[in-house]
């Protein structure tokens, strides 16, 4: 193995499905001029700086809007990450109790974790649909799960461990007909796979800023659909997560039943949203369709070298065409944090070992208790890149024999 020391070069990065990088300079460039300019706290000042500072998370709120085809911006709520969109999603919809709730196995703790403990605590009753040896879940399975008392479904769009894309519109369609809500966590998908809440029956749906979106963490969304039970400052209704200022209403005892600020109490971080803004317009002029494709690219050249080599485990299908740009792997006689460990180290390349958040999804494809090497390469990701990856793994790979 070659002896070059990660600090003698420049760092390869294939984490992109953690968080993506690098960020594009105009984002780096809106938060500075923002900092600089328009630092004031949106919506609580009449004055000139905090209305520039408002028009700031407008401008973003209808961008985002329109990304999933949402009917109006105001139910597009800004949040922390992704993880806290879903929490919004869930303890708002099951916070009246008794409930039936399905999801998947293929699920990101942000899913599993909230919905497992209001299951323990006897909120509610949980059933996990099974997906195939590929890593798709079949629609008709959750038809099967839903019961009269069904109150939610809640399902990844596309798989962070596999990159597997699920027939989202076809469970949405299963879902509506049988009365249900339906969140989706797009946390993988938003920015490169359409999302079309108004087609596809989704009735949440979630995701993340800082991926790829391409926006700085520290940011994310939640769209919330017309068929969401109305916010209700007392009684039954949308419950919020947070509850605390909104700057326009403080005259309110309880927090004001107004979306986006019934879900959005406390100050914004207009600083991350006027970089993601920034990276909205970005994304626009490169195209999501044109990433995945590159993405899906660099994949097939990846799955090319090694599908066939007995030293390699390919987890998820070798059609990179249902896929977004994740793909877990493992090498033989190696442990994956071992096997990142060494990339990073040794050849200045960043993988994700591990579970990834998502344990159901690791023992449904026999990768327990110690996970996957996953690589995710970005929008960024050269041909130099993966040349450079394939050669590592290579002689990673001799080492581990």
């Amino acid at each position: 193995m070659r002896n070059t020391s990660a600090s003698e070069r420049a760092s390869i990065y294939f984490d992109n499905a953690a968080t993506s990088f690098p960020k594009p300079p105009e984002v780096t460039e809106a938060m500075a001029r923002f900092l600089a300019e328009d630092a004031a706290n949106p919506g609580r000042g009449g004055h000139r700086m905090a209305i520039r500072a408002e028009r700031i998370i407008d401008d973003a709120r209808a961008k985002l809007a329109r990304l999933v085809n949402g009917s109006d911006p105001r139910r597009l709520v800004f949040t922390l990450n992704c993880t806290d969109a879903l929490n919004i999603a869930i303890h708002g919809v099951l916070g009246d109790g008794p409930a039936h709730v399905v999801t998947t196995v293929l699920e990101h703790n942000s899913v599993s974790r909230p919905l497992q403990a209001l299951a323990d605590s006897g909120r509610i009753e949980l059933t996990r649909v099974g997906c195939d040896g590929a890593g798709f879940v079949d629609p008709d399975d959750i038809r099967r799960a839903l019961r009269s008392d069904t109150r939610l479904v809640a399902m990844t769009h596309a798989s962070n461990v596999l990159g597997t894309v699920q027939d989202a519109a076809s469970v949405g369609a299963i879902v509506r007909e049988h009365g249900a809500l339906f969140l989706l966590d797009a946390a993988q998908s938003a920015g490169i796979v359409p999302i079309d809440v108004e087609a596809m029956c989704v009735d949440l749906v979630a995701f993340p800023g800082h991926k790829a979106l391409l926006g700085p963490t520290g940011t994310g969304a939640l769209y919330v659909g017309e068929r969401c039970p109305a916010p209700a400052a007392i009684g039954a209704g949308f419950k919020p997560w947070r509850e605390g200022g909104t700057g326009g209403d403080s005259s309110s005892p309880t927090q004001p039943p107004v979306l986006p600020y019934f879900l959005e109490g406390g100050t914004p971080n207009t600083v991350g949203i006027a970089g993601l803004g920034a990276a909205l317009d970005v994304l626009d002029r490169m195209g999501g369709a044109a990433i995945l494709e590159h993405e899906r690219r660099v994949l097939e050249t990846i799955l090319a070298r090694l599908v066939d080599d007995s030293r390699f485990t390919i987890y998820g299908p070798t059609d990179v065409a249902r896929r977004v740009g994740a793909l877990s792997i493992n090498i033989a006689g190696l442990d994956p944090n071992d096997a990142a460990a060494i990339l990073d180290d040794t050849f200045g390349i960043a993988t994700r070992p591990g579970l990834h958040c998502a344990p159901y999804c690791h023992k449904a494809i026999g990768s327990f208790p110690a996970g996957t090497l996953r690589i995710s390469p970005g929008p960024f990701t050269t041909d130099d890149d993966v040349a450079a990856l394939l050669e590592a793994l290579d002689q990673v790979a001799d080492a581990g024999m």
